[in-house]
């Protein structure tokens, strides 16, 4: 799902239209898809500890991509002569539904990863 939601728009701006990660920033675009590339080997070699971590670094990636964005809308603006028309904006820069599915895959990750440990019954030859 983080990969898949990699594609859906991200963020949205009314002229231009709705951006995905390739065209909010390429760099962490493949970090996204590395991430999660990492994140398939540990669950394929069943290491359940580095797969919290990589999804723990998956969602401080996407925190430092939405106050990218946010904070690269109001640098944008910034010919403007007043701090509130930068504000105002840069306010019409608008957060996506494609996040939701991203945070989703991420918290779906999580979940699985949680071992539960069952300890095998003894058999009668055993006791």
């Amino acid at each position: 799902m983080v990969v898949a939601g990699s594609f859906l728009p991200l963020v949205h701006i009314p002229v231009v239209g709705n951006w995905n990660y390739w065209k909010v920033d390429h760099t962490l675009a493949i970090t996204v898809w590395g991430f999660s590339l990492l994140t398939l080997v540990f669950i394929l070699i069943n290491k359940s500890k580095s797969v919290k971590i990589m999804a723990f670094l998956m969602i401080l990636l996407f925190v430092f991509t939405i106050v990218a964005v946010k904070l690269k809308s109001l640098d944008y603006f910034s010919f403007l002569p007043f701090r509130s028309w930068r504000s105002t904006f840069a306010g019409i820069v608008k957060l996506s539904w494609g996040w939701f599915i991203e945070f989703l895959g991420v918290v779906i990750i999580l979940i699985a990863s949680r071992k539960n440990r069952i300890e095998p019954q003894k058999s009668q030859k055993e006791i």
